[in-house]
């Protein structure tokens, strides 16, 4: 499965494209939690403009009046094209689809499918925090298998935590983050067909989130879960929302593997019902019509990843970090530098800059924060230059 070039050549990086005083100007969550004084560089919003091809999309919809409720399968068609041609896989079949609000509801529902209150999810920390939030919420208990040092799936670890999760005769999910949150893993081939491989062998069900999959570095292929030998029992979640920006434009698929059919057929419909039919139309053409912006992105995202380590070694040597292989997120582990608390906190207060605190990633989260790569070369030169005299006043 490899990575097709820049299907428009030329295009600029969009992270280099809008000014902190314009940025300022945005009333979303990333840009209204904290005072203007303070860098954001938390919450899983990037500093650009919107592909003109979602624009014009949009732009055209409003002008229509086309502001209904969202119908057919022109999203899911849009993705299996994408995933052809990006990730070499022609398994996503548009009839074992169906649209979903978000990823996170979307879980939800597939884990109602799955199991009932009470049933285990495993979970490999450190992990995006929603997956307590939301597991919990349903009652049921999260089983925190956690990543080796090399943030790669621990077998031995997921196998023990599988056997601890079905005792009794408990049916148990893996709620697995591929590509892995806060970490860029992406896991390989050969380590989801292992997983599929557990699963079948205790029973577990594969529920994959799947968000940040066009998101890979270059060089670095994305494998999707149902693909995988053992991957057709499995169910995904994937959505345009991340790699372009759309969080605040509803809309996600969840995809059945070719034996889990029957699962996602048991979904009820009104489980779509919050998806946005805006939002259909602007992940739609993302996936369609906007993927020379989307590598213009991930290129510069490769060149802040590498700016990133080169700050971090120069200024806070006392930092261990290892580049992602995806997501535009950065996994800090900050216990070198002796801090007194939480270093989020400290940087926080001493440095007037927003990081999310590696706490409620659970299991492996302690002493470690998460930076959002996906600003400008100067706001991360400028974040880091803070951060280090936070450290050393």
């Amino acid at each position: 499965m490899n990575r097709i070039a820049h299907d428009t050549p030329g295009e600029s990086n969009p992270l280099r494209a809008l000014t902190l005083d314009v940025l300022r100007r945005r009333t979303s969550m990333k840009w209204r939690t904290y005072p203007p004084d303070v860098l954001p560089l938390w919450v899983a919003e990037m500093d650009v403009p919107l592909a003109e091809p979602v624009v014009r999309a949009v732009g055209d919809a409003l002008a229509l009046g086309d502001t209904g409720y969202p119908f057919g399968t022109a999203y899911a068609e849009a993705l299996a094209a994408f995933a052809e041609k990006r990730w070499g896989w022609d398994g996503l079949a548009v009839e074992r689809t169906a649209i979903v609000p978000d990823v996170m509801l979307g879980v939800v529902e597939m884990l109602k499918l799955v199991g009932g209150p009470g049933d285990p999810v495993v979970v490999n920390t450190p992990v995006y925090p929603p997956f307590f939030q939301f597991v919990e919420h349903m009652d049921r208990p999260v089983l925190q298998a956690p990543l080796g040092a090399d943030h790669r799936i621990d077998l031995d670890v997921l196998e023990e935590t599988f056997r601890q999760a079905v005792a009794g005769g408990r049916r148990a999910a893996h709620l697995l983050c591929s590509p892995q949150n806060p970490t860029g893993t992406v896991h390989t081939a050969a380590e989801l067909a292992a997983v599929a491989a557990l699963a079948d062998r205790y029973g577990v069900r594969v529920v994959a989130d799947e968000i940040h999959a066009p998101l890979t570095a270059a060089g670095v292929d994305f494998v999707p879960y149902l693909s995988v030998p053992g991957g057709e029992h499995g169910l995904s979640l994937m959505s345009a929302s991340k790699a372009w920006n759309l969080a605040g434009l509803k809309a996600a698929l969840a995809i059945a593997g070719p034996a889990a059919a029957a699962d996602l057929a048991r979904m009820p419909e009104e489980a779509g019902h919050g998806a946005s039919h805006i939002g259909v139309i602007a992940h739609t053409a993302a996936l369609r019509d906007a993927t020379g912006w989307l590598d213009a992105l991930i290129a510069g995202l490769d060149d802040n990843r590498r700016l990133l380590a080169d700050l971090l070694v120069a200024q806070l040597p006392g930092l261990a970090h290892r580049p992602g292989q995806a997501t535009y997120l950065a996994w800090i582990d900050c216990r070198g530098l002796g801090l007194d608390g939480d270093p989020a906190e400290v940087f926080l207060e001493r440095g007037r800059v927003a990081l999310n605190s590696g706490i409620p990633f659970g299991e492996g989260g302690a002493g470690h924060v998460r930076l959002n790569l996906a600003a400008s070369p100067e706001v991360i030169e400028e974040a880091v230059r803070r951060m280090a005299a936070a450290v050393h006043p």
